[in-house]
Parts: structure tokens; C-alpha cells; sequence
């Protein structure tokens, strides 16, 4: 056994040193536990280290990105997470993502909004140039054809694509000729017409030199629309009942609308019928639309009797000559003109003259207005505005009123020493009527309607006896030619010019002397026919069986 393994032998300071540094080796390695190792395969794998991008081969940032303030740019540079005071004042990650360049997802929004933008912005330009240079354009146009050809005061409204400066009348013409006046403000020019228009008539309405507001090139605005061609009512008595027809001017068409056992009297607005009926205890006024149908009932000033029904389009009013069914010296009212609405909402209106309620010998509505002009019992022509309250103008003494004329406010009547005079019923003015060329004489009555009127004459011998009749057409000029001629033994009762004066009929009966009359309220003879007749060509269209076209503004009388 060698001597260094002995027990207790004395060690040199050398080999006390390195027993020594041995111990507090095995020391240390005791106080550090052993980490087992994983397999290779089941060591977890970090994503690689995001390489920052030099200066050189950053993007630039967008031309529209806004600029940081001086304010974001210090908490920007004081923001960071590996800044301790930054983690110190509790800062968030969303104060670092809020710091961070857009993604691309962003970029492509505001690329894409941005092409929008221009795209409209080019658009717009695109369009300003256009109107530049081509000037002003119609938008839209609005006319109503079927009221143009029943009444004067229709439009047609142009619209354009921009405010306009001033219309002058004379840059607009309408083609075939019409009167017309012009009203134009902003982006609207109505043109309206003070006369109705000819019916199946293309319409042209030019407006020359129209600039915009703004100024720039100017242009010629254009449309045109198309009238309807025409129908009529007429009233058709028979043996068992009486019906009002609705027909075109070809009159083989004709369709039933209304029967009633005794019609006395009707008249048509533009929308309504107005009928008066008879029936054992006296008359009644009924009101319903085209067809006949949606019927109500006007309520009269007490039981009695109406005749001479007319209407008011424009005022929405229905107009009659009303009695009593009992009238004795001391009570009872005996041809009253009396006025109500059309749609039933008030009572029954009687025309007064000096705050007294007046029998009416004749009366009309006048065209286009609320007004009625009346001749009373003693002979004094009157004019009441019924939309007013200014009550009845003196207009003079008159023994005939002839005719009233459409857009013009102008009547013709026969004054008591038998001049026909031309009355201007807004200031009184009166002119004498111009005899024709040639001259066929007196009239018995006149219809007026635009460009001229329509004379009935009667022909007569040395003793006075008829010898025969004619309708005269007579133009404002005064040139005069026939349009229709009856012998003698049978009567033209009424000639009604159509609302544009493109037509005319005529009422006639025929054979007098075996044509017997009818019963009712105002008695004719039951045979009667309507002859329409084109003015312009002068050629007859056809004869209908009936009477009271619906041009007429009162029912015949003979």
C-alpha cells in the first residue's frame, strides 16, 4: 500500500489547496440543477427577426398625408417601448401601432378614393365646358294637349338646364300661328295661349338667342306636341227617353253617357257634365264626370224649375235661370239668374241688381272668367264678377246680347236704337261692328270665335216672310262667305263655333210645317240635326241626329 493513501498522514500545503479548490467545485455544481434536454424536433421555433429597412429603401410617404404637428411628433419620439420613461408613464402597444406606417390595404383605399374624386372632378369640368359651348338645353317639357284645344289660357312650359336671361317675346314663334304671351323667370319659359288650339294639329314652339344667366354661347330651344283630335256631346230626344252622346266628328263612334226619361238642358266642362232633368215635381241639377258616372246633386232655391244651364270652367261654377213652380202676384221668383259651385259646397247664389233679386231676360257666362253678363226685364245690361263681391256694373240699356268673345273680354250686343256695337266690358269702350264684304244684312245672332264671327241671317221678302237662312263666316277682316243655306220651310236654330273656331255647328230643323214640337220646359221641334262643318276648308264633316253641341255655350232656343 502506498504511503499516499494512508489515513492521517500530515498533507503539504500544495495538496491542501487543490483538496480545497476540488471541494468547492463539487460545491457549485451541486447548487445548479440539471436541465434535461429536449429532442431536436420538440424545440420551439422563433419566427426569424424582422430586419429593419435602411433610410435609402424606405417608401416615401403619400403626397396627401398629413404632417405631424409638433406635438404628435414629440410623443412620437417619446413613445417608443424601449424608451424607460415611456414604459415609466404606462404607455400602451396602441400608441405604438398608432405610430406606424399605413398598410397597404390603407394605401389602396385612399388611392382608389382619390381616383374617384378626380374622376368626378373631370366629370364635372367635362360637363361645364359642354354647357359652355353648347349653350342652354331643355330639360323638360309640360303641356297638356286635351286642355289646349278646350280652353284659351293653356301652356306649355320649357324647363331648361340652367337660369336663363330675359325672354323677349319676340324670340319665340309658334308654328301654325297662334297668339301667345310669354312669361319666363330662372330655369322656366311658359309660353301661354290666350286662344284654344285646333285639334289632331302638330304644335311647334321655337325659342331663338336663349342664354344662359352666366353668360356663354347661346342657343335655339325647340319642341313640339301633338293636339287630340276631337269629341263632342250631343243631345238626342226620343219617344221613350232622352240620352246625352259622347262622339268623335266622324259620328260613328257615338256612345251613350246618360238617359234620363227628360232632359231639359246640359253643359259639359272639361272634366263634368252638368245636367238638368224634369221630373213631376219640378227640376233638378245633376253634376258627374264624362262617363256619366260619380253622380251628386246640386242643391236649387227651392222647388221650381231651370233653364238656360251654363258653366264656368275657369270659375268652377254652374250658372241658371231658376222659377218657381208657384208664383202668384205677392210671392214667388220668376227667372232668377242664380250661381253655385260645381262640386255642390255652397247654397245657391242669386244675381242681384240694386240689392234686389232680378228677373233675367238673357245671360252668359264670359269665357274664361267668373263673370256673367245679363240683360234684366227693364233692359239694362249688367256685369257681375262672381269670384267678388263688388256686385253688378251698370254696362247700359241693350235689347240683344249676341255673343260673348273668348280671350278677349270683349261682347258684341245690339243697344236699344239697334246699333251692333263691339262692348270692351273691362273699361266700357264700345266700337261699331264692321258690316261684311260682301254685306248680307242684319244678324239675328252672332257667335264669335277666334279670327271672326259666325251670322246667322234670315232672308226675307217685301212683306216680311223668311225666304230662307244662311250661317255667314265672317273673317276680323270682314271678308264674309256662306257656309250653310237652308229654303224656306225649315230654320237653322243655332250655329256654335268650335273653342278654336276650327269647326262649326250647326243646329237645323227641318220641314217645319209636319215637325212637331216637343213638351218640355222650352219647347223644339223633335226632329233636329247638327251639320258640322270645317271652317277652315269650308267642306260639311257630316249631319247628326241631335242638337246642343257641347261647343255651344247655351242650349237653342226658337
Amino acid at each position: 500500500m502506498s504511503t499516499d493513501d494512508q489515513p492521517g498522514r500530515p498533507q503539504t500545503r500544495a495538496e491542501a489547496r487543490a483538496a480545497r479548490e476540488a471541494a468547492e467545485r463539487e460545491a457549485a455544481e451541486a447548487a445548479v440543477p440539471e436541465i434535461p434536454q429536449a429532442p431536436e424536433d420538440a424545440k420551439l421555433r422563433f419566427p426569424p427577426v424582422a430586419q429593419p429597412v435602411s433610410a435609402s429603401e424606405a417608401s416615401p410617404p403619400p403626397l396627401n398625408a398629413p404632417h405631424e404637428s409638433s406635438a404628435e411628433a414629440g410623443a412620437s419620439s417619446h413613445g417608443s417601448l424601449s424608451d424607460p420613461q415611456a414604459r415609466r408613464n404606462g404607455l400602451s402597444d396602441e400608441r405604438s401601432e398608432e405610430s406606424k406606417p399605413a398598410s397597404p390595404r390603407d394605401r389602396r383605399f385612399l388611392t382608389t378614393m382619390l381616383a374617384v374624386v378626380g374622376v368626378l372632378v373631370v366629370i364635372a369640368a367635362g360637363l361645364g365646358a359642354v354647357s359652355l359651348f353648347q349653350g342652354p338645353r331643355i330639360s323638360q317639357v309640360t303641356v297638356d294637349p286635351a286642355e289646349a284645344i278646350q280652353v284659351s289660357g293653356s301652356r306649355v312650359i320649357l324647363t331648361a338646364n340652367q337660369s336663363l336671361q330675359q325672354i323677349d317675346e319676340s324670340q319665340v314663334t309658334v308654328e301654325p300661328d297662334v297668339p301667345f304671351t310669354v312669361d319666363a323667370a330662372g330655369r322656366s319659359i311658359g309660353i301661354r295661349f290666350t286662344v284654344p288650339l285646333d285639334d289632331a294639329t302638330d304644335y311647334t314652339v321655337s325659342i331663338a338667342g336663349v342664354a344662359g344667366e352666366g353668360g356663354g354661347r347661346a342657343s335655339d330651344l325647340r319642341t313640339s306636341f301633338s293636339t287630340p283630335a276631337s269629341e263632342v256631346f250631343l243631345l238626342n230626344r226620343s219617344d221613350k227617353d232622352d240620352s246625352i252622346f259622347r262622339t268623335d266628328l266622324s259620328g260613328e263612334n257615338a256612345v251613350p253617357v246618360f238617359t234620363h226619361a227628360r232632359i231639359n238642358d246640359y253643359r259639359a266642362t272639361a272634366t263634368s257634365l252638368v245636367v238638368a232633368v224634369e221630373d213631376d215635381d219640378g227640376s233638378r241639377v245633376l253634376v258627374m264626370d264624362h262617363q256619366g258616372e260619380n253622380v251628386h246633386e246640386l242643391t236649387l232655391p227651392g222647388d221650381g224649375y231651370v233653364s238656360s244651364v251654363q258653366v264656368s270652367d275657369r270659375g268652377g261654377l254652374v250658372g241658371y235661370i231658376y222659377s218657381d213652380r208657384t208664383i202668384t202676384e205677392d210671392s214667388g221668383r220668376a227667372s232668377v239668374l242664380v250661381t253655385q259651385l260645381l262640386s255642390g259646397d255652397d247654397e245657391p247664389h242669386i244675381v242681384e241688381v240694386g240689392g234686389e233679386e232680378a228677373s233675367i231676360a238673357e245671360w252668359q257666362f264670359v269665357p274664361d272668367s267668373a263673370a256673367v253678363l245679363f240683360i234684366d226685364f227693364a233692359g239694362t245690361l249688367s256685369l257681375d264678377d262672381r269670384s267678388g263681391d263688388a256686385g253688378a256694373q251698370n254696362m247700359g240699356i241693350a235689347m240683344q246680347l249676341l255673343g260673348v268673345s273668348r280671350g278677349t273680354y270683349t261682347a258684341i250686343v245690339e243697344r236699344a236704337d239697334q246699333s251692333i256695337v263691339e262692348l270692351n266690358l273691362a273699361d266700357g269702350s264700345e266700337t261699331p261692328l264692321e258690316a261684311s264684304d260682301p254685306d248680307y244684312g242684319p244678324a239675328t245672332s252672332i257667335s264669335p270665335f277666334p279670327g271672326g264671327t259666325l251670322r246667322h241671317i234670315v232672308a226675307r221678302d217685301e212683306s216680311g216672310l223668311p225666304t230662307g237662312q244662311a250661317i255667314i263666316r265672317v273673317d276680323d277682316d270682314g271678308a264674309a262667305e256662306p257656309i250653310i243655306e237652308v229654303a224656306a220651310g225649315s230654320a237653322i236654330l243655332q250655329a256654335c263655333p268650335s273653342p278654336s273656331g276650327q269647326y262649326a255647328a250647326v243646329t237645323v230643323a227641318p220641314d217645319l210645317v209636319d215637325n212637331a214640337y216637343d213638351d218640355m220646359l222650352v219647347p223644339l221641334p223633335t226632329t233636329l240635326e247638327t251639320h258640322l262643318i270645317d271652317l277652315r276648308s269650308g267642306e260639311e264633316l257630316v249631319a247628326l241626329t241631335g242638337f246642343d253641341v257641347s261647343w255651344c255655350q247655351t242650349a237653342p232656343a226658337f
